[in-house]
């Protein structure tokens, strides 16, 4: 047994016993082994603005879930697949067929960019073939960029 698999289970031990006792527990850390070479994601506790922000940003997101997909791999639908969109060249999907506008538009998505165009689509890129219209709150804005951020790779 390496070491770090004997530190992992010395863990789970202690939050085992810990959690057997009638006492309340003194606080146990928490050791989390990854292989060598694994990311790991970036720490975020309950109730942080950072959660919260995605939270809201992933529930105003929910009324464009019809038309775009967000996972990766995934093929785009009536709007293109946006994982992964800030950062990227605007019309740029191969599977896709964007509108001319969209196209020939030398847009690259960013929070400032994603803010403008999800305020007013038409008046963002005229000629756009988005049929929804904008998003008017600007909060609302701001936590659907925040959640379309993080979807990235």
């Amino acid at each position: 047994m390496n070491s770090i698999s004997l530190i992992a289970l010395t863990g789970v031990a202690a939050a085992t016993l810990s959690a057997c006792s009638s006492e309340s527990p003194d606080p146990v850390e928490q050791i989390i082994v990854r292989e060598p070479g694994e990311v790991a994601a970036p720490a975020r506790s309950e109730g942080t603005a950072t959660t919260d922000i995605l939270a809201a940003g992933s529930a105003a997101f929910a009324a464009c879930a019809s038309c775009h997909s967000v996972e990766a791999g995934e093929p785009s639908g009536a709007g293109p697949n946006l994982h992964g969109v800030v950062g990227r060249p605007a019309g740029s999907l191969d599977d896709f067929a964007y509108s001319e506008a969209m196209s020939a538009s030398s847009l690259v998505w960013n929070e400032g960019e994603l803010d403008a165009f999800l305020a007013n689509p038409t008046g963002g890129v005229p000629g756009t073939s988005m049929v929804a219209g904008g998003v008017d709150d600007a909060e609302q804005r701001e936590a659907i960029i925040a959640y379309l951020a993080s979807l990235s790779e």
